[in-house]
């Protein structure tokens, strides 16, 4: 397909976003070509506008960024098999090399030559973006267009929250944006016995509460490790999600945790962050998982059994849906944290 296209796209190596109108992408014959019908924004997404020192180092420019997604297939190459123009598809964000250790082993999510939509090739904040067929993720037309474009992220709860046994468990969440909700969410329908939810937004806060959370904490009125303590008898919790990259929340979410539990980090701090490794981790026997985007394509199975089964309504995260063309004031209303999840819909 040939013409021009709306995109969003960092198109010099400083803060901010440029919308232009740009060539629509040409497509390879294992490729295909998707028109956006929503696209969400996630913080990789606000490090880029704000031109962060991450940004700054792992990013060139110009670039479309952005990478959670959903739309329609409007063209394909002609090596493409299993997809044809009509059909209704999200993405796996991260680009495999499928020949490394990792991806050889069953381990692609943490593959070493990965690309990302967004960050190393041009992303979704545009009317049409080109991916490889191997990551389209086909989707049922019946879901609702925003509720497609947040798999992927949600994948990221998925992927933290059933990294090990939650049934009957008592559960920390300690960073509540969207992914930390839907934790949140996951957990309470999967049989935890007690959910704690940690976050200084009272917004944020009350949508945990709506999503199952027995305990809302803001950490700015009360110290959560103490009020965790107790609560469960000075035991501590089963299970951590470390959802915030704070390097104060990562420290209190080790203290909170039990002797023998287990703590899932998927937060990334700004910077280096010290612990007490010897009586938080060493001492305690505890089980320390890092969790990087999804597994692939194992997460997006469940993702789609859970999303199938109705039991936890994704939309309840999104507080904001605005058209593609106010795409810095999705950013200011990201930046003040005031907001769950904020897609962007295209005409």
């Amino acid at each position: 397909m040939n013409g021009k296209m709306k995109a969003a796209l960092k198109a010099e190596a400083a803060p901010g976003a440029t919308v232009a109108l740009v060539d629509i992408p040409q497509i390879g014959p294992r490729d295909v070509l998707v028109q956006v019908k929503a696209a969400s924004i996630c913080g990789t997404d606000m490090h880029i506008y704000d031109w962060d020192a991450w940004a700054q180092h792992r990013m060139q420019t110009p670039r479309i960024f952005g990478h959670e997604f959903a739309g329609e297939v409007v063209e394909v190459g002609s090596e493409v098999t299993q997809l044809v123009p009509g059909d209704f598809v999200a993405a796996e964000t991260h680009i495999t090399c499928g020949h490394c250790y990792q991806c050889r082993t069953g381990q692609a999510h943490v593959c070493r030559n990965v690309q990302i939509l967004g960050v190393d090739r041009d992303g979704a904040f545009a009317e049409y973006i080109a991916i490889p067929e191997s990551v389209a993720w086909k989707t049922g037309k019946e879901i609702d267009h925003s509720v497609a474009s947040i798999q992927e992220p949600f994948g990221n709860a998925v992927h933290a929250t059933f990294a090990g046994d939650i049934t009957d468990m008592t559960v920390a969440v300690f960073g509540c944006g969207p992914i930390g909700l839907w934790a949140v969410g996951l957990s309470q329908i999967s049989g935890a016995s007690t959910i704690f939810a940690i976050e200084p937004n009272h917004k944020r806060l009350d949508i945990a509460a709506e999503m199952g959370a027995n305990y809302i904490i803001n950490p700015r009125e009360v110290d959560p490790v103490r009020q965790i303590l107790d609560i469960t008898d000075g035991l501590g919790v089963d299970v951590v999600l470390e959802m915030s990259g704070h390097p104060v929340a990562i420290r209190q979410g080790f203290k909170a945790l039990r002797s023998g539990g287990r703590i899932s980090l998927l937060g990334i701090p700004a910077n280096m962050v010290e612990l007490d490794l010897a009586n938080d981790i060493i001492f305690k026997g505890a089980t320390v998982l890092g969790i990087s985007g999804r597994r692939i394509f194992d997460t997006w199975y469940r993702t789609r059994r859970i999303l199938e089964s109705g039991q936890l309504d994704l939309k309840r995260v999104i507080t904001h849906t605005l058209p593609f063309e106010q795409i810095h004031d999705a950013m200011e209303i990201m930046k003040s944290g005031d907001c769950g999840k904020i897609v962007m819909t295209f005409s």
